[in-house]
């Protein structure tokens, strides 16, 4: 019996690799290259995790989101971060009016995909609005509680080199990112073929991408993504990395002096459900090591908080992560 169950999970997998590849040569008609950013987009989406990217302005971040869902078939729509920006200008508001009397406008937050673009740039109060929806799929507009749609993904950007009118993002928030994600420049070939192909030549409908996933089927990817099997044995390499970014010194680490606290049990969980997601993308219906190691750079950068001393030297959480990785032994 577990055999066939097995044999029907390896037959529904081949059929998605079918569908994430149609997803990636649509999503390519407008966007060049970046292929490593997309499917780290897709595995946070049918883990049902939010992302949060950094990388300079001009590099297409916009652009991917907004070219995911159209692809994926989802309502998209995009928040502007602003100093001045208010909660009520992203959940909503509870208004009145003399012939309706009181009554509820719905804001952006209410779509499949949402893009919080230069989220920084909003004080923590306005950043703190998107906790609720972002963990519990809910808003709550005055008394009144309201579901959000599903599937609900939430890609915020940040710009790492500008500084000034920008706020520190609350520890909270950032932990209800699954992935954080660094964008860098498309390489020689990839910028050649930019100066033919941008948006800044031809409108976004030009391209004419096509639906290939439905909201439907993304919903039904986040389950299935539950069945991919993943040994105890891999369970336990799981709760050790996580428990190595706590205990530094238990391991080994040289970087120990650079970490003030490690990473929360959500930790654990994102590394979790990240792999099989990353599995099940590149057509396993199993986690083998390396897809922990692959998604863990991901699930933990933003994750590991520098002590004052990493903070001074600059320290590159991701050499801590490969010391980690390298220290922790393998199952």
């Amino acid at each position: 019996m577990q055999t066939v169950k097995d044999e029907n999970l390896k037959q529904t997998v081949k059929e998605y690799q079918r569908l994430f590849e149609l997803t990636r040569k649509e999503v390519a008609k407008v966007v060049v290259g970046q292929i490593d950013i997309l499917n780290s987009l897709v595995e946070a989406l049918i883990s049902n995790g939010h992302c949060l990217v950094e990388g300079i302005p001009g590099i297409a971040k916009t652009l991917l989101i907004r070219a995911l869902a159209t692809v994926t078939g989802c309502k998209f729509q995009r928040i502007q971060f602003t100093p001045d920006l208010l909660p009520t200008d992203i959940i909503g508001i509870t208004t009145y009016d003399v012939h309706k009397g009181f009554y509820t406008v719905k804001g952006p937050i209410f779509a499949n995909f949402v893009l919080g673009d230069e989220i920084n740039r909003a004080p923590p109060k306005v950043q703190s609005a998107l906790l609720e929806s972002m963990q519990e799929r809910q808003v709550t507009i005055g008394k009144t509680t309201y579901p959000l749609p599903n599937p609900f993904f939430v890609m915020a950007t940040q710009n790492p080199i500008e500084q000034m009118g920008t706020y520190q993002l609350p520890e909270a928030q950032i932990d209800r990112f699954l992935y954080k994600i660094l964008m860098d420049y498309p390489n020689l070939d990839e910028e050649a073929k930019i100066l033919h192909r941008n948006i800044s030549l031809f409108k976004f409908d030009d391209f004419n991408l096509n639906p290939v996933l439905t909201p439907e089927i993304i919903l039904q990817l986040q389950q299935d993504v539950k069945k991919i099997y993943l040994d105890p044995k891999i369970e336990k390499y799981v709760i050790k990395i996580t428990d190595a970014t706590r205990h530094p010194d238990k391991y080994k680490l040289n970087c120990a002096k650079y970490i003030d606290f490690g990473g929360s049990p959500r930790c654990s969980i994102g590394l979790f459900i990240a792999a099989k997601a990353h599995a099940l993308i590149n057509g396993k219906a199993y986690v083998t090591p390396q897809d922990i190691k692959s998604v863990a750079p991901n699930v933990m950068r933003h994750r590991i908080i520098l002590s004052y001393e990493g903070q001074a030297e600059e320290v590159d959480i991701d050499k801590i992560i490969d010391e980690i990785l390298g220290k922790v032994p393998l199952p």
